[in-house]
């Protein structure tokens, strides 16, 4: 019957997305946090009603201040620590199912790209935080009963938890392409390390510049922090899906990693160069640098596909070896001549 509705997604979402859509929302990674983030919830707003909304200056009103979250009552760190850290951090599994079961090797055999791969988990995984996150917005209103809630101050903190999620999110699809406990705590810890002293040297520049508001450099600058360690976190899962590295080759997952490492000294030094007010040129250099450092070769456009090594009619495989490697150049009349 045409015309019936079905609960397919389009398929211009990507089979890799509608695959991990498909297996998150039915996990209790989801499940379980999103039934109990609406318990606390209600919980801090109650808290909120009898205690009154007891706000804090803490500096700038902007995007990814993360000390304006923990003033904002305990509304915003309920939903800060549920969806902005609880969430993504199960993306810690996400990368580990498919390199220890060897389902990537599969999906490389299709014309699915390494990108294809981490950038469905990673937008699946981040679109259960928004979700849960909107889901959690008419909490928000209702605190306006009890007065003393700013909009510019909600839409912040907004901004903020969608900008952690997405960090972490990526972090830690990145962290779970390695084996091992030990090694995806140790590379998280240096993402999450990373992130913090570049994102503070960066957004403690625009503050020091900037006065007493977040003005437009802020946000800039909070937008290239969010995209510079979404794209290393996603560079870092797309390296460890390489099948072959060569042996001229420096591992890619090596150089993402010392990437990691020198990008605080990369954006202390643009911030400091820009007097505090452009730390997001090194933030964007350095994510195109890792978005870049891993490179599959590919052979020369004008290179010559060789020539199938298959036997001709009537000739046995030995003979055709040995004709074949006594005549390595035979095209044009020769082709012609086997042929007839």
């Amino acid at each position: 019957m045409t015309g019936v509705m079905t609960h397919d997604l389009p398929d211009r979402f990507g089979s890799m997305l509608v695959k991990e859509l498909r297996q998150n929302l039915r996990r209790g990674s989801f499940i379980i946090p999103f039934l109990a983030v609406h318990a606390l919830a209600v919980g801090a707003v109650v808290m909120e009603f009898q205690t009154g909304a007891m706000q804090m200056n803490v500096g700038p009103v902007g995007m990814m201040n993360l000390a304006l979250l923990v003033a904002s009552g305990p509304l915003w760190i309920v939903i800060s620590a549920i969806c902005g850290v609880i969430m993504p951090l199960a993306g810690l599994v996400l990368m580990g199912q498919e390199l220890e079961e060897g389902n990537h090797e599969l999906l490389l055999l299709t014309k699915l790209r390494r990108w294809t791969v981490v950038r469905g988990k990673f937008i699946s995984l981040w679109s259960l935080s928004v979700l849960t996150l909107f889901s959690l917005l008419p909490y928000v209103l209702v605190r306006y009963q009890i007065g003393g809630v700013e909009l510019v101050r909600d839409m912040a903190c907004t901004l903020s938890v969608l900008g952690l999620s997405a960090v972490l999110s990526a972090g830690a699809i990145g962290a779970s392409s390695f084996s091992g406990l030990a090694a995806r705590v140790g590379i998280m810890l240096l993402f999450v390390g990373s992130a913090a002293a570049a994102g503070g040297i960066t957004l403690g520049g625009s503050a020091a510049t900037g006065g007493d508001g977040a003005g437009v450099m802020w946000h800039l600058n909070a937008l290239a922090a969010v995209f510079c360690f979404a794209c290393m976190g996603l560079g870092l899962a797309r390296s460890r899906l390489r099948l072959v590295v060569h042996a001229f080759e420096v591992k890619p997952s090596f150089m993402v990693v010392g990437l990691l490492f020198f990008t605080p000294f990369v954006v202390g030094m643009t911030t400091a160069m820009t007097l505090g007010r452009a730390g997001l040129v090194g933030l964007i250099g350095m994510a195109l640098v890792g978005i870049y450092a891993d490179v599959t070769p590919k052979a020369p456009v004008g290179m010559v596909a060789p020539r199938p090594n298959v036997p001709r009619p009537g000739v046995s495989p030995e003979n055709h070896e040995s004709s074949a490697a006594g005549q390595p150049g035979r095209t044009g009349e020769g082709e012609q001549q086997d042929a007839q």
